[in-house]
């Protein structure tokens, strides 16, 4: 089956829209130009694609076609997020990227710097107050609200595929998060490592490790 993507704007409207809510935000002499942004909104729109295509959600993912609305808040969120860290692969200004960041972070309460590699597979849940830092990441990661991921004493965390992070949870310093983990809302895991298939509840006083099976269930596992 061919995937076909359909957005709510075209990609010359997207950059514009970019530049100019850029502009808005930061009215100095050193404007957010649409025509700069063209080349990282192409790259951007295709990462996107393969992304979205890979969520079991209606609202991403119909059926036989990916969906991306501007207007979607969580969407958006991941879209600036793509389209910071493309502009900063393709050697745009850093003044440019830092204010794609900044945008994200004022519209979605989310800090995600655009030097961040995100995997090419993730999905942001209602992303208000997550922070994800400089970790390794890997496709099928989930984060909610409030989340957080950093370092503790310059060491950050890596994750294996199929990681979610549940509401208000964090993962700091020296971790190794296995295969289809998931760390509980309100929890905190730090300098500790979790085999495949745990499920995490607690904080390094008292923590709970169960074994789980089932894996997130908004994707579309064998898409192509």
């Amino acid at each position: 089956m061919t995937v076909r993507f359909v957005c709510s704007l075209e990609a010359e409207a997207l950059a514009r829209l970019a530049a100019t809510q850029a502009n808005n935000l930061f009215p100095d002499a050193d404007r957010a130009r649409a025509e700069d942004l063209a080349t990282a909104v192409a790259g951007a729109l295709a990462r996107l694609e393969h992304c979205f295509s890979k969520v079991g959600n209606k609202y991403f993912f119909d059926g036989s076609q990916a969906r991306f609305d501007h207007l979607h808040g969580d969407q958006y969120a991941m879209w600036l997020y793509f389209l910071a860290n493309e502009a900063f692969r393709q050697g745009a200004p850093a003044s440019l990227c830092k204010k794609l960041f900044l945008l994200n972070k004022t519209l979605h309460g989310c800090d995600i710097f655009y030097e961040v590699e995100l995997p090419s597979v993730f999905l942001l849940v209602h992303p208000l107050g997550t922070v994800l830092g400089r970790a390794r990441y890997s496709d099928y990661f989930v984060a909610y609200q409030r989340c957080g991921v950093g370092s503790n004493r310059d060491s950050y965390p890596s994750f294996g595929e199929h990681v979610t992070l549940r509401p208000g949870s964090a993962v700091l310093g020296s971790c190794r998060i296995g295969h289809y983990c998931q760390i509980a809302a309100e929890s905190l895991i730090m300098n500790r490592d979790l085999p495949d298939h745990s499920l995490y509840i607690g904080n390094p006083q008292a923590a709970t490790i169960k074994r789980q099976e089932a894996a997130y269930p908004l994707w579309r596992m064998g898409a192509g």
